[in-house]
């Protein structure tokens, strides 16, 4: 059988481990993989210098060209991008971390497109499945590869792999963790699409869960909840977009914590810096600081922070 023609659509660093299995397996530009498509340039920094994703960046050291083979659409629904898509007659699109398709999209490839997801698809659908797994303490999630409709991750499935998440995992370790095993996953999918030899089994609705974007708020750390929601919670946004607090009147990223067992007794939100720990008070028991970015600072590890430290002792933390 021959290979597929396959166009890639992804962005950030998680997928590009993927458009490497793929152009690998199957070869690229003639065959194989013949198109990526990703994000416009951006002007980035002080001095705006123009920047591109991940993905134009690997596409491009594989030997797509800007332009021709590499495309970046402002607006997806552009019926001129539609139609240069059309031009390259796909078999399958394959898509890891990339924008919302339209319909007159992803029902151009000849065989089917899907899609790439960081849960165990019913469950965190949405932006952000990495990072709420890690924040509800799940221990156990996984990758999902489900061909695309309209509603968003609500496709028919066609592969799962599931993955362990450790106690003290971050949600960057997982991500880690995840990239090599997408890549493994994506060239199963494309082998059962190509080979016609696969079942999609449709998703259970009943048990779908969200995972909804990640802002600013959400990342505030409630010290009175118990030590374990709050420990959770740092390394589900660890480190980026990282949990924070407030202290001494400026927000302090949190990006590393552990539980605490040495018995002292706080109030929520309470501190106590010594000479080894920065311990703070939760609803039930405590959590020990790790690593942390004070505000306009570089991160450090707690035991670099507590020896250049000048202020209170102990107090509340926010």
């Amino acid at each position: 059988m021959k290979n597929p023609r396959i166009i890639f659509m992804g962005t950030p660093e998680f997928a590009v481990p993927v458009l490497e299995a793929l152009a690998k397996r199957y070869g690229k530009i003639t065959e194989g993989v013949v198109a990526v498509v990703t994000t416009p340039d951006r002007k980035k920094g002080r001095g705006q210098k123009l920047s591109f994703s991940a993905v134009k960046e690997k596409a491009l050291s594989l030997g797509f060209e800007a332009g021709k083979n590499i495309l970046q659409p402002e607006k997806m629904k552009n019926e001129g991008f539609v139609q240069e898509l059309a031009a390259f007659k796909a078999d399958i699109f394959c898509v890891v971390a990339f924008r919302i398709l339209p319909e007159s999209i992803f029902t151009l490839p000849t065989i089917a497109s899907f899609n790439i997801h960081g849960s165990l698809l019913p469950k965190y659908r949405g932006a952000a499945p990495i990072n709420r797994a890690i924040m509800a303490g799940d221990t156990r999630t996984g990758l999902t590869t489900f061909i695309l409709q309209k509603q968003v991750d609500t496709g028919n499935v066609l592969l799962q792999e599931e993955i362990e998440i450790m106690p003290n995992m971050t949600a960057g370790e997982l991500h880690d963790t995840m990239m090599p095993i997408a890549a493994d996953i994506a060239l199963r999918t494309v082998d059962l699409l190509n080979n016609g030899n696969y079942t999609p089994m449709p998703q259970d609705n009943s048990e779908a869960s969200p995972a909804p974007k990640i802002f600013r708020e959400d990342c505030r750390i409630n010290f009175k909840l118990a030590a374990l929601q709050v420990h959770n919670h740092i390394r589900g946004l660890s480190p980026y977009p990282a949990a924070w607090t407030e202290f001494e009147g400026k927000n302090m990223k949190i990006l590393k914590a552990e539980l605490d067992r040495t018995g002292i007794k706080l109030n929520p939100g309470a501190f106590i810096i010594n000479d080894e720990k920065f311990i703070v008070g939760c609803a039930d028991d405590n959590i020990s600081l790790l690593r942390i970015q004070p505000e306009g600072k570089k991160a450090v590890n707690v035991e670099d922070f507590i020896r250049g430290y000048r202020g209170k002792n102990q107090g509340n933390i926010n």
